[in-house]
């Protein structure tokens, strides 16, 4: 109650910074309004580049995705989420006078906004594809109040279109949004541009190497589990890493990847055969040295698949994880690798190298069908029509 209460004055404070706003005239302006920012960067990048028009960007202070390939003139940044009020209010005037808005997550501030006509909001949401689900089908959202369910419906109203990477994604999207079929741009997920861009994969690969120059010559297993709410009061991961690199032995590196806020008990300091790279900036960059990736219920398949690389599947806790978060379809159906349930099988599997790489490839067919390198280009063409 306390909490709806809150939410419902922080519209009412937004709708009305907001709604001044639009009293100034709409400029040619890109606004984007940024949470993971991989994607926005990427489109961002090519309005630049074709000198489209001005670019902002709204960032959460959440997230320490740093825009390196914007140069500062090219680009404005403002923090829209801090304490800071003249920073809010900034936010406010270039969400109302903005010619597009792009977001790539849900902010529940988009349910008081009512753009100017002619103005698009275009969700470049942060996945390419999705095992768990989200949106209006999480289980967790029979338990939010009305007023919680009528703010979702209108955050979603607010998407003029979506941009996806497959045909796949759509039916899970209308579902997840409460959609349409004319809602969606089959223009690719952009970031995954990154993977058809040599000179950027092999920039990519030695930044890594210059950081961690341990692997260097040795085969590289990235373990990049699903965050569970859990493991934030100090829970130990499941995978036994010392195990698995005593095993493997010297001619393998771990990589292991958690969201910064996990707490992991049972991980040892980084050596010469585990490597936390949990602060690692960039995840994209970790994938093109990767050579099997581990993990669970994420979306990193999807992108990894194109690299065509052995996939590892490791559901230790399946049955708990569907029943909070649900899943969109049985998850043996859905992932494109072997899937095991212990430490020992992972290593067995690893060993035996024995990976179907052609179900690694029409998985990817399938989910990256529009991602073919040119979707930032793609879309913004969009924006000419």
């Amino acid at each position: 109650m306390i909490k709806e209460l809150l939410i419902a004055i922080y519209l009412t404070i937004t709708k009305i910074l907001f709604n001044i706003s639009k009293r100034f005239p709409t400029q040619n302006k890109y606004v984007f309004v940024s949470s993971f920012g991989d994607n926005i960067e990427h489109v961002a990048q090519e309005i630049i580049r074709q000198k489209k028009g001005k670019v902002v960007i709204l960032q959460s202070n959440k997230r320490s995705y740093v825009f390196d390939k914007l140069k500062s003139s090219e680009r404005t940044i403002i923090p829209y989420d801090s304490l800071n009020f003249i920073q809010y209010i900034r936010s406010m005037y270039h969400l109302a006078t903005a010619k597009v808005v792009f977001v790539d997550n849900y902010f529940a501030f988009l349910s008081v906004m009512n753009f100017k006509p002619g103005v698009e909001c275009i969700q470049l949401w942060h996945a390419a594809g999705a095992v768990k689900k989200f949106g209006l089908e999480d289980p967790a959202v029979s338990e939010r109040s009305a007023a919680a369910h009528k703010r979702f419906l209108s955050v979603y109203r607010r998407f003029d279109k979506v941009v996806v990477g497959s045909d796949e994604m759509i039916p899970i999207f209308k579902a997840a949004f409460n959609l349409t079929e004319q809602r969606f741009l089959k223009t690719g997920i952009p970031r995954t541009d990154f993977f058809f861009d040599q000179t950027a994969v092999k920039e990519a690969k030695q930044a890594v190497l210059a950081e961690h120059p341990e692997i260097k010559g040795r085969k590289v297993i990235l373990y990049a589990p699903t965050f569970r709410r859990d493991q934030l009061n100090g829970q130990s991961i499941a995978l036994d890493v010392e195990k698995l690199t005593t095993a493997l032995g010297d001619e393998y590196v771990l990589l292991v990847r958690m969201h910064p806020a996990v707490k992991m008990n049972n991980l040892p300091c980084s050596g010469k055969r585990l490597i936390n790279v949990s602060s690692y900036p960039n995840i994209n960059h970790l994938l093109v040295v990767t050579d099997y990736l581990i993990s669970d219920y994420s979306s990193l398949p999807y992108e990894f698949a194109l690299l065509n690389r052995p996939q590892i599947f490791f559901p230790y806790d399946l049955e708990a994880y569907e029943k909070e978060s649900g899943f969109w379809d049985e998850y043996d159906n859905v992932v494109p690798g072997p899937v095991v349930y212990s430490t020992d099988d992972i290593i067995k599997l690893i060993h035996a190298n024995n990976f179907n790489l052609q179900n690694i490839r029409a998985f990817s067919d399938k989910w990256n069908m529009y991602s073919t390198g040119q979707a930032a280009q793609a879309l913004v063409r969009y924006l000419d029509k």
